[in-house]
């Protein structure tokens, strides 16, 4: 409750106040937003919220996305307000400049008491729908006793136009996540002016379709907000509360205009608010009292946190290792070994088959021994090879498995896998086809920026996947991943190095990866598995018998093509080396003299991909030739296509002879 003898006015206009004054300082921000659900934060963080800023980063605690990021000075003055130890008032100062915690929109790993970082609009929405799955996914398996918290949200009208929010909304919906409430800042304001200007939704006959929990509140009456999170916390399904409020609520002069969201109020706007919410402070003074009663909320979660490790201490040993194993990231004993036993056995069987079906072997191993991985597909587990024989499937009903059914949805699929990973506890891993990846490239960007362990099983990775056309068929997909920072580019060129790109995914605790993985069968090129080769990024596959003329560089599938060029050109009296290349960035990483061990400086170097040669220049020696696709592909079965646009061991011998 409010402290006994602060209203709960007071304690509101401690958040208007900040966040007007941060934002004019600054001479840049979003006032409106925080101004407007003042009294609904407020509300949330002093009777409903499970947290302990002392404790930050608590497991159990409940999880807040700010979804409307360009709010941000909402969540900074909360977060200063209840006591994290990070978010001084030094920060509040230094807003939105250079090296502080608080910047434009909230960027995760800044300050304690960020989830996740928002901005994009929708994405909090949707990372928060991943976080409500985690809660349930680790609730089946750790019980009430240890995992048993809300997720809640503050959107935006931005936030429920963007696309991303109707593939989460449904998905929630579909799963019955209850413990998902959003507070809806239904204010009918966006940028350039009134919301009607381009929507008309009904936003609760919306949600009420997905199967949600609906209801609307008058967002500046607390005890109506209180009522409303008192519902929703009883509910069987997702809630959705709109908020009915006024942006920038106390400027006399331009409240409930668009006026407020993007831009400073001015000085004499900001003197106008100070006298009509009755705040007579200076700028960023928070009167004692006030300061005492917000501190008295953000101190309440402590006795919950003392209670919740009775519970963990008192939990059965072996249950409580996993937990706190998972939580901390860490991965179980014995999982690489049988990483290894299986390369081992791939070596001796020596399979000709999909890279997406080494990846789904390789998947049959991991998930026996990493079971905090929890896969799923956007509606192509048969196309993508995501689903293991031992995974069960999670429903609204069960929460036990560790397979998801996303359906047609990659963007809220991404978006989700991110909350899942933000949540902790949980690795996500999901499919679809690799020109899908446009679909999902605003999530992956922020599992980069925020630097998640996400995986993304990219299948049907070039015009190798054959008949479904060039619609279907990624050409510049590859470059414009490898553009994004901090993104491990998997492309194996066969079961060993499948099952190496996966090892080295798995590991990778603060990076996403992306495997591109084909649809058509693949020989087994690796002799030897004692090493991981692919953690090098590239390295020689198959030296040359000479002294080196000729460096043939290849990722995937057309690794192959470079094996069975080399062959020809030894007929033709020329030396070469293969190069396999299944990841750019792990090779950017090497030290200089292991990349010249590997490039050979001074031979002929052609790469072949079937793929834009956009970014390959960077291997290429100037002389050097590229083998590969310069337009968008072609419907026909897969040999076909590699015929048609010239990408064959002849082509390489062709591009060599051209050279020399």
């Amino acid at each position: 409750m409010d402290h006994p003898n602060t209203p709960h006015r007071d304690m509101a206009n401690a958040i208007r106040a900040l966040a007007m004054d941060a934002v004019q300082k600054a001479n840049s921000g979003h006032p409106g937003m925080p101004m407007g659900m003042a009294d609904v934060a407020t509300v949330l963080f002093t009777r409903f919220l499970k947290f302990d800023p002392a404790t930050p980063d608590w497991a159990d605690r409940d999880r807040f996305v700010l979804s409307a990021g360009h709010g941000s000075m909402l969540l900074y003055a909360l977060l200063h307000l209840t006591g994290y130890e990070d978010m001084t008032m030094e920060e509040l100062r230094s807003f939105r400049q250079l090296g502080s915690r608080t910047a434009g929109h909230p960027e995760y790993g800044h300050a304690a008491g960020i989830e996740t970082t928002t901005g994009p609009l929708g994405q909090g929405l949707a990372n928060a729908v991943g976080m409500a799955l985690a809660e349930r996914l680790l609730n089946a398996r750790f019980g009430d006793d240890l995992v048993d918290h809300y997720t809640y949200v503050i959107a935006g009208d931005g936030c429920l136009m963007e696309g991303v929010s109707h593939e989460a909304v449904s998905l929630a919906g579909h799963l019955k996540l209850n413990k998902l409430i959003v507070l809806f800042d239904d204010n009918a304001i966006s940028i350039d002016g009134s919301t009607d200007l381009a929507v008309s939704d009904d936003q609760l006959k919306r949600f009420d379709a997905s199967g949600w929990a609906t209801s609307r509140v008058d967002g500046h009456d607390p005890e109506a907000v209180a009522a409303a999170l008192s519902a929703a916390q009883a509910s069987d399904r997702p809630s959705l509360i709109a908020c009915k409020t006024t942006i920038g609520y106390g400027a006399p002069n331009k409240q409930g205009t668009a006026a407020t969201h993007g831009s400073p109020l001015g000085e004499d706007e900001v003197a106008g608010a100070r006298k009509e919410l009755g705040w007579p402070h200076a700028p960023f003074e928070l009167p004692e009292q006030i300061l005492a009663a917000w501190r008295a909320a953000g101190a309440r979660g402590s006795e919950a946190v003392s209670a919740w490790r009775q519970r963990l201490e008192a939990a059965p040993a072996d249950l409580r290792r996993t937990f706190e194993r998972q939580m901390a990231g860490k991965l179980p004993e014995g999982w690489k070994e049988a990483v290894a036993a299986f390369k081992a056995e791939v070596v001796a069987e020596a399979p000709g088959v999909a890279s997406r079906v080494s990846s789904q072997k390789t998947l049959d191993v991991l998930t026996a021994a990493v079971p905090e991985l929890v896969g799923g597909s956007a509606d192509l587990t048969g196309s993508n090879n995501t689903k293991t024989k031992a995974q069960g499937v999670v429903s609204a009903d069960d929460f036990s498995g560790s397979y998801l059914h996303y359906g047609v949805r990659e963007h809220g699929m991404a978006a989700a896998m991110n909350g899942i990973a933000l949540h902790g506890g949980l690795i996500p891993y999901g499919g679809t086809f690799l020109v899908f990846t446009d679909y999902c490239r605003p999530s992956i960007r922020l599992s980069a920026l925020m630097k998640q362990r996400v995986i993304y099983v990219m299948t049907h990775d070039s015009i190798g996947l054959g008949e479904d056309g060039p619609t279907h068929q990624p050409v510049e997909h590859l470059a414009a991943l490898r553009a994004i920072p901090d993104l491990l580019v998997f492309r194996p060129a066969d079961a060993v190095e499948t099952a190496e790109c996966w090892e080295l995914a798995v590991e990778a605790e603060d990076t996403p990866s992306v495997l591109a993985l084909t649809r058509q069968g693949l020989p087994t090129l690796r002799k030897d598995s004692s090493e991981n080769h692919s953690a090098y990024g590239a390295y020689i596959m198959v030296p040359a018998d000479s002294e080196r003329q000729v460096t043939l560089l290849a990722s995937g599938s057309e690794v192959q093509i470079a094996v069975d060029a080399q062959k020809m050109l030894r007929d033709e009296g020329i030396s070469a080396a293969v190069v396999s290349v299944p990841c750019w960035e792990l090779f950017e990483q090497q030290p200089p003299h292991y990349r010249d061990e590997v490039l050979g400086p001074g031979t002929l170097h052609i790469a072949i991909e079937a793929a834009s040669p956009f970014g390959w220049e960077r291997w290429i020696e100037s002389g050097g030739g590229f083998v590969g696709m310069r337009s968008f592909g072609a419907s026909a079965p897969a040999k076909d296509l590699f015929n048609h646009f010239n990408i064959t061991a002849e082509a390489v011998v062709e591009a060599v002879k051209t050279r020399f």
